[in-house]
C-alpha cells in the first residue's frame, strides 16, 4: 500500500510485506498537493496496466481508495528488492545466465517506459528470475534523478536508464559492488575515465574547461587510490565472467556510451546477441 507522500518523520520504511505493498502512511494530514499527485499517479497506473495487457512489464495497480484524506494505492505482492537479494548471498557474483535474464527484463521493463531513477534498491523480484520495476519517476521534472548519475553535470546529456542498466549489469550483477562508489562530481568522472575511456573534448570544455581537472592539489590519496584501483572495463568482466564475456563487453559498451548524439535504444539492445545464448540449467539462488 502507498500513500503519495514523501516518507519523512518516522515513517515505516519500503518493503514487501505480506499482502500489500507499503511504502509508508504519512502520520499528519494529507495536503491538496500530494493527493493531487497521488490522483495523477493512479491515473497513470491504470494506464499503464491498460498498455501493459500480460502484466509482465511493471507492477500492476490492484486498487485505490481515499482514507483519512490520505490516497492509498495497493500493488501486487512483490519479493525482495534486487539489492536485498544480492546482500543475502552475500554480494557474490550471479550466474552469467541470470545477468543476462535480468539485463533483457530491465530493457523490456525501460522499453515500455522510462524510469530515470534505476538501481538495485527500486527492482523487486517476482521469483528468483523474474523481476518488475516499482518505482516510476512519474512527476519527476528532473531526467537526472538516478543514483548513478546524480552527482555529475548536468550538461552530460546521455540515455539515464540505459546507463543505469549497464552499471546495474557490469558490476552490481557480474560482481556485487557499485562501479563507481563515490558522491564527488570530479572523482565520478575520473573513475568513468578510468573504467570506460576518457571523456570526449566537447564533453570535458562543458564540464571543466581544455581538460578534466583531476588529481589536483587539493585531491586526496585516498581518491586517488579510489579511482586508480579500477580496472578498465574488460578487464572488470574477465574478471567475473569466463563464457560470454566478450558479448557482453560488447553490450556494455553500447550501453555506457558517452556520446547523446548515438543513444542505443532499449528495444536494440535487447537485440543484441548476447541476449540469444543461454543455458538451461536452473539457477540455484534462494531468495
Amino acid at each position: 500500500m502507498y500513500c503519495k507522500q514523501e516518507v519523512r518523520n518516522g515513517m515505516v520504511p519500503n518493503h514487501a510485506y505480506p499482502f500489500v505493498f507499503y511504502r509508508g502512511m504519512p502520520r499528519n494530514g494529507c495536503s491538496l498537493k500530494y493527493r493531487e499527485a497521488a490522483r495523477t499517479e493512479v491515473e497513470v497506473w491504470l494506464r499503464l496496466a491498460r498498455h501493459d495487457v500480460d502484466g509482465a512489464r511493471c507492477v500492476q495497480i490492484r486498487n485505490w481508495f481515499d482514507y483519512l484524506n490520505h490516497i492509498c494505492i495497493v500493488f501486487e505482492k512483490l519479493g525482495p528488492s534486487l539489492y536485498d537479494f544480492l546482500r543475502k548471498n552475500n554480494y557474490r557474483s550471479l550466474s552469467i545466465d541470470l545477468v543476462r535474464e535480468f539485463g533483457r527484463q530491465l530493457l523490456e521493463s525501460v522499453a515500455f517506459m522510462h524510469h530515470t531513477d534505476l538501481k538495485p534498491e527500486n527492482i523487486l523480484l517476482v521469483s528468483s528470475e523474474f523481476i518488475k520495476v516499482p518505482d516510476y519517476k512519474f512527476l519527476s521534472r528532473n531526467t537526472k534523478d538516478g543514483s548513478y548519475f546524480k552527482n555529475l553535470p548536468k550538461c552530460l546529456g546521455w540515455n539515464y536508464d540505459l546507463w543505469s542498466v549497464g552499471c546495474i549489469l557490469v558490476v552490481e550483477l557480474c560482481s556485487g559492488e557499485a562501479v563507481f562508489q563515490t558522491h564527488e562530481n570530479l572523482e565520478h568522472l575520473a573513475m568513468m575515465e578510468r573504467v570506460l575511456e576518457p571523456l570526449p573534448p566537447n564533453m570535458v570544455v562543458r564540464v571543466e574547461g581544455t581538460r578534466l581537472s583531476w588529481p589536483d592539489s587539493s585531491t586526496s590519496r585516498e581518491s586517488m587510490r579510489a579511482v586508480w584501483k579500477l580496472p578498465q572495463l574488460p578487464n572488470l568482466i574477465r574478471q567475473h565472467v569466463d563464457h560470454s564475456a566478450g558479448d557482453l563487453i560488447d553490450l556494455l559498451q553500447g550501453l555506457l556510451r558517452y556520446d547523446p548524439s548515438e543513444p542505443l535504444k532499449a528495444k536494440e539492445a535487447m537485440r543484441h546477441h548476447f541476449f540469444f545464448t543461454r543455458d538451461t540449467k536452473r539457477y540455484g539462488y534462494p531468495l
